[in-house]
């Protein structure tokens, strides 16, 4: 696999977040995203200057736009955070205060919210970290699970309808499943574990539906696209229009481009090792929109591709 490092020019677009994260380039030029820390779904308009749409508790994570023109979250439950003495900070623990993880529906215009999903079959969520929808109105999200200090859940993958009518367990157990997205043609799913800085491809028959169920385990129902060696971990990713899976890397500080046969991986660099997030937007979907979380950032710089056009944005 050949791996290449570029350094992007970089524009700052806002700073002063307590650690975004689901960065939803708007048709308007305005970013919707998540701040977890300060527990928010957050507008930034195209001068930087910030509004909060909506206060929602635990541990906002993610954010898509949905069929119903509202934000669906991804809530973590919260963490324990980890706070420098220079101001940056870090997610830690489970907190003493949390009751679960979920999904949460927000109108972008009231910021009224409500609580579409808390369990599957009995089983409370316990970390939901990103989610994606496809065209039948459905929508893949993961669950990386809590940490404590002395063990951590199992993660696993889900699928979901919009309108709160079903959800199902799809792949389980992975570890840490972190970022998840479509290939174009929505025939793949992708998802990458954050401690092994893996990326996994599902291969898709139907709308929710694996193709591949030969048993319990991930290997027996996907393959690996790519791995990093070093000490490096994965965040979330976008895909863009070409099919590259474009993952936030931790540590390294990157949006990590991979190419959709693994063969080759370059890596923007950007100034904060923990990047967590990535989208396109602005003309012709040519800009990549970037959460950088410890310093508490938004960035843009030039993607060498178009980013992949996503279900429901309503983009001409």
């Amino acid at each position: 696999m050949q791996t290449t490092t570029i350094e992007p020019k970089v524009r700052e677009i806002t700073t002063g977040l307590r650690f975004p994260e689901g960065p939803v380039a708007m048709p308007d030029g305005t970013i919707i995203l998540v701040e977890i820390a300060r527990q928010t779904l957050t507008r930034v308009m195209p001068d930087g200057k910030q509004h909060v749409i909506a206060k929602l508790g635990g541990g906002p994570n993610g954010a898509a736009m949905g069929p119903d023109g509202k934000i669906y979250v991804t809530n973590n439950g919260g963490f324990n955070w980890i706070e420098r003495p220079d101001g940056r900070i870090f997610p830690g623990t489970q907190p003493d205060d949390y009751r679960g993880g979920s999904i949460q529906v927000v109108d972008p215009e009231t910021g009224k919210f409500e609580t579409l999903y808390e369990s599957c079959d009995g089983r409370r969520l316990n970390g939901p970290n990103d989610l994606v929808f496809d065209d039948a109105g459905g929508f893949w999200f993961t669950d990386l699970g809590k940490t404590r200090e002395r063990d951590n859940d199992r993660g696993a993958v889900y699928y979901a309808k919009a309108d709160g009518s079903k959800i199902e367990e799809k792949i389980f157990p992975l570890e840490r499943p972190n970022g998840c997205g479509l290939s174009p043609d929505e025939k793949t799913l992708y998802v990458v574990e954050t401690p092994t800085a893996r990326c996994w491809s599902f291969e898709l028959q139907a709308p929710g539906e694996i193709k591949s169920a030969n048993g319990p385990y991930r290997g027996e129902k996907g393959r690996v696209v790519a791995g990093l060696g070093g000490y490096q971990m994965f965040d979330s990713l976008a895909v863009d229009s070409a099919g590259h899976v474009c993952v936030a890397t931790l540590i390294t500080g990157a949006v990590s481009d991979i190419w959709p046969d693994g063969s080759r991986v370059d890596q923007y660099k950007l100034p904060d090792p923990m990047v967590t997030n990535v989208c396109f937007g602005g003309d012709g979907l040519r800009t990549a929109y970037a959460t950088l979380s410890m310093t508490g950032k938004l960035v843009s710089f030039e993607w060498p591709r178009p980013g992949h056009k996503l279900k429901h944005l309503n983009r001409k």
